[in-house]
């Protein structure tokens, strides 16, 4: 045996012979979609990552440019402006987008709807600096109007058209887990099977922790003053995405009612199910998204039966009553999985 080779034979069996890891875990972060995002990744200690976050960010600056409405230049704005019933040739991504929504659409009866925009606008949640107010039945009824996914045409041959003119979309309730299934898409394909990525509290978790173990996840406490660490369930994950949707930091009163910023889309009015927290476990994050949003308008009861019919999904609702108290409700697999979930 030459030297190299013997010198090989030693370093291995140091290796072994004294339990030490032969991985890393590497952290990066940054910003997008007007949030952070952060990722974990386990790799071999050899393994360089060092261009891995440039990857990412070009990725997550493609999904900006196309679903973003505060880019005026994006698809999604351009789109927006175009008073017409043309076809609009759109990328990719923005198609990927528009098929889960359509998707969720219709499995939800309508309770996920990406053309609400206008009314949360008209109540003073949108992104421009109204005040939020209760407005006119008349108003209400007058955008309702131009509400309705169905009214827009999406073609698998790359295009969407607005069956009605003034139709106008935001995707902001589900181009989030969207960044998330490709922030994963560019990890796997760097060749990495085990890390944890996040955007704004949703999450996809591949593989297992550098312990081997799984992916921990928390659930944000649902009250409005609760800390970003404040935790009220803890979900155990592995090549799985958890995405939770609420509504107890963004609601106002008036005379002594609550109004929340989660529009019905067939009424117009905000939402008065109780439920303040929806988290969704599903394969991809997008579809997660997109659910939790859409049993938030659903209510509890709908949005169990919904999930229960769907292969591989799970989701967790919580529901705050007028004393403050707070009542969880599952599907069957995760309430009674401990593996899934368990308590902090």
């Amino acid at each position: 045996m030459n030297f190299k080779a013997k010198a090989f034979a030693i370093l291995i069996f140091f290796f072994i012979g004294t339990g030490c890891n032969l991985k890393k875990e590497v952290l990066i972060s940054g910003r997008t979609m007007g949030t952070t995002y952060n990722i974990k990744v386990v790799t071999w200690f050899y393994k360089d990552t060092a261009e891995l976050k440039d990857k990412i960010e070009k990725r997550l600056k493609d999904v900006n440019n196309s679903m973003s409405v505060f880019i005026g230049e994006s698809e999604i704005s351009r789109f927006n402006a175009f008073n017409s019933q043309d076809k609009f040739i759109i990328t990719e991504n923005f198609l990927n987008v528009m098929t889960v929504a359509r998707r969720i659409y219709k499995l939800s009866g309508g309770a996920w709807d990406g053309t609400v925009y206008p009314l949360v606008d008209l109540w003073g949640f949108g992104r421009t600096e109204k005040e939020k107010r209760v407005p006119q039945k008349k108003e209400i009824e007058d955008h309702l109007a131009n509400v309705g996914f169905d009214k827009i045409e999406i073609s698998e041959k790359g295009y969407i058209a607005k069956r009605n003119p003034l139709v106008s979309l935001d995707l902001g309730s589900i181009a989030k887990g969207y960044g998330v299934d490709q922030m994963a898409e560019v990890i796997r394909n760097n060749g990495i099977i085990n890390f944890l990525v996040e955007i704004g509290g949703e999450v996809y978790a591949s593989g297992s922790k550098i312990d081997g173990r799984d992916w921990l996840v928390g659930i944000n406490m649902p009250y409005k003053d609760s800390l970003i660490d404040d935790i009220y369930k803890t979900v155990r994950l592995k090549n799985k995405a958890l995405a939770t949707s609420g509504d107890y930091r963004n609601f106002f009163e008036k005379k002594g009612a609550a109004y929340s910023h989660v529009i019905d889309p067939k009424t117009g009015y905000p939402v008065k199910n109780g439920i303040v927290s929806v988290s969704v476990v599903a394969d991809d994050c997008t579809f997660a998204d997109g659910l939790a949003t859409a049993i938030m308008v659903a209510g509890h009861e709908k949005g169990i039966e919904l999930v229960e019919r769907l292969p591989g999904v799970e989701c967790l609702i919580v529901i705050k009553d007028k004393d403050g108290k707070l009542t969880d409700y599952f599907s069957n697999g995760f309430g009674n999985d401990e593996k899934i979930l368990f308590e902090r």
